[in-house]
């Protein structure tokens, strides 16, 4: 199966200009710090040596306090996600730009149990949001078996939901459903797996929860959807999170994420 969208992922630490990429420059500067200078005769004239020294001991100490701080500082506020590329932003809920922060539209779909799922079973909830078929033998299994380890871990907690949505509805129906529920050991009462017309969960997946790349972002109902992401939606329907659902510390993320925004006002 090709994978039509690549997680952007959400670690569990802030890789903020030194995280991610920083190693490189923490090393770097590791080097230059403990290696000895070369003889004057390389430097010429004085003036400028003085002028490059300065300005290199200012590069440093700037850099250096950065390398040093605690590399792994956790998330303590997630951001939002209003376009189809992923791009994190941390808006002022007082502001008009937050007021149009993009919101996933209403849906209406039939879980494993034959129950009608809305966009208002999840009214004031907080719920992931991922698409799957039961038929697929990839990533879908590794996917399923990380959800429920979400589903564990809030098992007992009614404010947070799953909606898993099949790609192929019109094969998955309630009964398919029930029995791949029962098959993948799902239990968590809050965790939906969803059929309904092709038509809403394609174009809710794609222009909803982004699920696709820009490029796809209008295709039509016969180009085939897939993606490996986990989407954290929160109380007021934004989207706060995205997860690669086939890795496992991103999904152990997603949990601490998730209890990031219970305590949210």
């Amino acid at each position: 199966m090709t994978v039509e969208k690549k997680s952007m992922g959400m670690s569990d630490s802030l890789p903020i200009a030194i995280g991610m990429r920083g190693g490189g420059v923490c090393l770097a500067i590791n080097i230059l710090i403990n290696t000895p200078p070369p003889s004057r005769k390389a430097y010429a004239p004085p003036l400028e040596r003085g002028v490059f020294i300065k300005l290199l001991l200012l590069f440093l100490i700037t850099v250096t306090a950065a390398c040093t701080q605690k590399k792994d500082q956790p998330v303590t506020v997630l951001p939002y996600f209003n376009t189809p590329d992923f791009t994190p932003t941390w808006p002022d809920k007082n502001t008009y730009d937050f007021q149009k922060m993009h919101v996933i539209p209403a849906f209406s779909f039939t879980d494993q149990y034959g129950k009608a799922v809305s966009n208002e079973t999840v009214e004031n909830k907080i719920y992931i949001a991922d698409f799957f078929f039961t038929r697929c033998g990839s990533i879908c299994p590794i996917m399923t078996d990380n959800m429920n380890k979400v589903a564990a871990a809030f098992m007992n907690d009614p404010n947070v939901a799953i909606l898993s949505h099949s790609v192929t509805p019109e094969l998955d129906n309630v009964d398919i459903l029930k029995q791949y529920a029962a098959e993948k050991h799902i239990t968590n009462p809050n965790w939906h797996l969803l059929t309904g017309d092709k038509q809403q969960v394609y174009t809710l997946a794609r222009q909803g929860y982004f699920a696709d790349n820009e490029i796809g972002y209008n295709k039509d109902v016969t180009q085939f959807l897939h993606t490996e992401n986990f989407i954290l939606v929160d109380r007021k329907g934004h989207i706060r999170g995205v997860y690669n659902g086939t890795v496992p510390f991103e999904v152990e993320s997603l949990i601490r994420h998730i209890k990031i925004l219970e305590k949210e006002l």
